[in-house]
């Protein structure tokens, strides 16, 4: 079974760049991945749901764009499970690119 696909690939994206900074707003998270808001907002909905991370609203904020985002203990094990399968792809891929090059 592929563990990297059905968008796979974005969450792990963006619980890879939660893992680093936490308090960025949606539009600056989406600008930073390449992601339209509408794209985010939905794989971050998503996320939630599956309980990988949490949505904090800062309530006594201006701001209504300040929120912070932070993995859960479930959101750390698969995000270090999505890590080592993006991973064994990549080198997969390039085993295979080798021996097209090599014959």
């Amino acid at each position: 079974m592929n563990i990297l696909k059905n968008n796979n690939k974005d969450q792990l994206d963006i619980m890879r760049k939660v893992g680093k900074k936490t308090n960025m707003s949606q539009r600056e998270l989406a600008t930073e991945l390449g992601f339209s808001l509408g794209k985010l907002n939905y794989c971050l909905k998503e996320l939630r749901k599956k309980g990988f991370i949490k949505i904090k609203n800062f309530r006594n904020s201006s701001s209504k764009s300040d929120y912070m985002y932070a993995l859960t203990p479930a959101g750390l094990i698969t995000k270090k499970r999505l890590i080592v399968a993006f991973m064994k792809l990549k080198m997969k891929e390039y085993d295979e690119l080798k021996l097209e090059i090599d014959n």
